[in-house]
């Protein structure tokens, strides 16, 4: 019982961290992991788990686990709400402000917080048209541009 409960947390973690299309491959990494398992055991393994496949939106499906693809919703929205708001983006140091359109700047905040950015320490929101974030030690505005560009493929220069 402790190895299926062992396993069943490596599937979810693997799922999580990987783009998994088809049991294979994930057999392959559950083998790096330890786990000797049949096709027929994940098979069930994913049915318990409620694992489903979504699509990558490049032709392609995923494994999924519960969800997921509402939070993938929900980080579109924030996506969208930034990309809606932002004008520019200028920084000194570990400071970055981000300049944007009139009664945006909540909904700016809001979606850089809830992008779960590593460097980002914290968000000001101001009184209506710019937004402070401020940046963990050792981070500067340049890998700040570089991961909101890994978030976000759409952000212009």
């Amino acid at each position: 019982m402790k190895e299926r409960l062992a396993r069943l947390k490596a599937v979810r973690k693997l799922i999580k961290t990987y783009r998994i299309e088809s049991q294979e491959t994930l057999l392959g990494y559950l083998q790096k992991e330890g786990f000797l398992v049949t096709q027929a055991t994940l098979s069930r393994d994913l049915k318990l788990l409620k694992v489903g496949k979504i699509s990558d939106g490049h032709n392609n499906y995923v494994y999924s686990l519960p969800g997921d693809d509402e939070r993938q919703e929900t980080e579109r929205t924030y996506i969208h709400d930034f990309l809606r708001g932002y004008i520019s983006i200028e920084w000194s140091s570990n400071l970055v402000v981000i300049k944007t359109y009139s009664g945006h700047s909540d909904s700016v905040a809001l979606a850089v917080d809830n992008l779960g950015l590593d460097d980002v320490l914290g968000t000001f929101s101001g009184r209506d048209n710019a937004v402070l974030v401020v940046l963990r030690e050792g981070f500067s505005g340049e890998d700040f541009m570089n991961r909101m560009k890994e978030s976000i493929p759409e952000l212009e220069d």
